[in-house]
């Protein structure tokens, strides 16, 4: 583990760093918007295909359409925030990460209960649920504290 200092402070790693939090919620804030922006788009080719396979097979396959965008949501999820950079593409052209507080890797399955936990405690408990990120530590919302998470400022590498 490589250590450094700040003002004085020895700081054990990128997480424990205060400058991997600065801006963070407002960078997460419009993440989120370019994320679900990027799903909206995605829907459009999936949805032509459900509408197709509905025309092949009589009406059964639009049935699909009551799942779809919560299932392209999910698989976007699972390939970005799963994957390599721990990012979806929202957060990575904001300059976001996720990141586990044992410093494993996020894995698809964990992303996507991240974000069911996110729309479930938004439905459950209002948006105002969000307000917990402004009283935690490290600026973590409610669904980060059940899974162990924290989003961080990718440039913040140490």
């Amino acid at each position: 583990m490589s250590e450094s200092l700040l003002h004085g402070e020895v700081v054990g790693s990128r997480l424990d760093d205060v400058r991997a939090y600065d801006g963070v919620r407002s960078r997460r804030i419009f993440a989120f918007l370019l994320d679900y922006l990027i799903v909206l788009l995605l829907l459009i080719p999936f949805g032509l295909a459900v509408l197709l396979l509905g025309l092949i097979t009589f009406g059964i396959g639009w049935s699909l359409f009551g799942i779809l965008g919560p299932l392209v949501a999910m698989i976007y999820v699972w390939n970005t925030l799963g994957g390599p950079n721990q990012a979806t593409v929202g957060m990575r052209w904001m300059g976001i990460r996720l990141d586990r507080m044992d410093g494993r890797r996020i894995d698809g399955l964990t992303a996507v209960v991240h974000t069911v936990l996110f729309w479930a405690g938004n439905v459950l408990l209002t948006p105002l649920v969000l307000l917990v990120a402004l009283f935690t530590e490290r600026k973590r919302t409610l669904h980060d504290l059940l899974l162990g998470t924290v989003v961080t400022r990718a440039d913040r590498q140490s």
